[in-house]
């Protein structure tokens, strides 16, 4: 007698490929509006006679207002659904991006910040959770690791964009506001694969910033290295003995080396059972290649090679630390957390130019150095207190 129809039928893992596209393409977008409209702005102010100063003030705007989006977000996706919300901080941010151009005033400038990029947290929060929650378990890690290639390949594209067709009238704008609206057409092709968040989440939001540490924090590194990297690597490059070009190659590098990284990461994770012992070792591969760095950077040819390493590595903390989460948790919570996911990487964008910044003036040229060790190595004893002493959740 056959007994196989008695049997449970497997579990089949779907990838939701509607949903991951719309998630994708959303951050796309998001990225390439960034790269584009950042310099973008900051070359108009200056042509306009505005100081730095003031300039770094209006640009502080984008993490003041992630942070107030962030813990927001989840509340409004309950209410309008994940979809509704999307689109909704799509035209906010179409529609704030172009009138960037029509704002004569400087004054203006700062409110239109606050909605471009509140509107901006919103869709990385809602595509990361629609993106966690549409990848099976077995497959998250390769899923973020080729949402993180993109998301980068975006950012990317937005200098280069910038490069071809200047500041110059109202094309650029025409342009930022019209890849960022087109981003909605696949979110609305795929409205059927809509997240629910029916339930209240469970706790306040800042008890989602602390609920899973070693994802959080590693998001808050890699937002502080990442920006500070990218503000003041240049400064230090030209300090020990680069010429401007060459300073722009090596920074080049460590983004070569993050576009790249990010998919093998992603299916090294989904072969892990315990993301953070990944975590962990990116954190000390960071921490080994910070502290090389002084000892290095008069070769160039070798400081490219290591930063080629070191940017996958840190990207990494971001990517892995993303799966880690959707590992640990579901639906409002998930929701939530990816909300405090992006706060603490908003954070750490605050928080990594200034201490870098400070370290190079306390401890001279090599202080960047020093300064990015210093976050690697709490990450690195962090992760490592968690894996030995703490719980198996986070």
């Amino acid at each position: 007698m056959d007994h196989s129809s008695s049997r449970p039928p497997a579990i089949r893992e779907v990838i939701h490929w509607p949903a991951l596209i719309a998630a994708v393409s959303a951050i796309t977008a998001v990225g390439i509006a960034i790269g584009l409209g950042l310099p973008l702005l900051s070359i108009i102010l200056e042509k306009r006679g505005v100081s730095s100063s003031m300039i770094g003030l209006n640009s502080a705007m984008a993490g003041v207002a992630a942070m107030v989006a962030a813990p927001l977000t989840t509340m409004i996706a309950r209410r309008l659904t994940v979809v509704n919300t999307m689109v909704l901080a799509i035209v906010a941010a179409a529609v704030s991006a172009l009138g960037f151009y029509y704002a004569e005033a400087l004054w203006m400038w700062f409110p239109l910040r606050v909605i471009f990029h509140g509107a901006i947290t919103i869709l990385f929060v809602l595509s990361e959770f629609w993106i966690n929650t549409a990848a099976p378990p077995s497959r998250r890690g390769l899923v973020l690791g080729i949402y993180a290639t993109v998301l980068s390949l975006g950012f990317a594209a937005g200098p280069l964009i910038f490069s071809i067709i200047g500041s110059d009238g109202i094309l650029p704008f025409l342009i930022g506001s019209g890849v960022i609206l087109l981003a909605a057409v696949p979110i609305l092709m795929a409205r059927k694969e809509n997240p629910p968040i029916d339930e209240s989440p469970n706790y306040s939001f800042m008890r989602y910033v602390f609920l899973v540490p070693t994802a959080t924090a590693a998001v808050f590194i890699f937002g502080a290295v990442e920006s500070g990297g990218l503000a003041l690597f240049p400064v230090y490059a030209n300090r020990t003995g680069f010429t401007e070009s060459q300073g722009a190659l090596l920074l080049m590098m460590m983004g070569l080396g993050n576009v790249l990284f990010q998919i093998p990461v992603g299916l090294i994770a989904d072969k892990i059972g315990d993301r953070r012992r990944l975590l962990s070792l990116f954190a000390f591969i960071g921490l080994i290649g910070s502290l090389a760095l002084p000892y290095l950077i008069h070769d160039w040819l070798l400081t490219a090679v290591i930063l080629l390493f070191w940017g996958g590595s840190v990207a990494g903390l971001y990517t892995v630390g993303l799966a880690h989460l959707g590992d640990k948790l579901h639906g409002s919570d998930l929701a939530s957390a990816n909300a405090a996911f992006v706060f603490c990487y908003a954070l750490g964008m605050l928080v990594g130019p200034q201490t870098i910044g400070v370290a190079m003036d306390v401890a001279g040229d090599h202080g960047f150095a020093w300064a990015l060790a210093f976050f690697f190595a709490l990450y690195v004893a962090l992760t490592l207190f968690r894996i030995v002493l703490g719980p198996k959740r986070a």
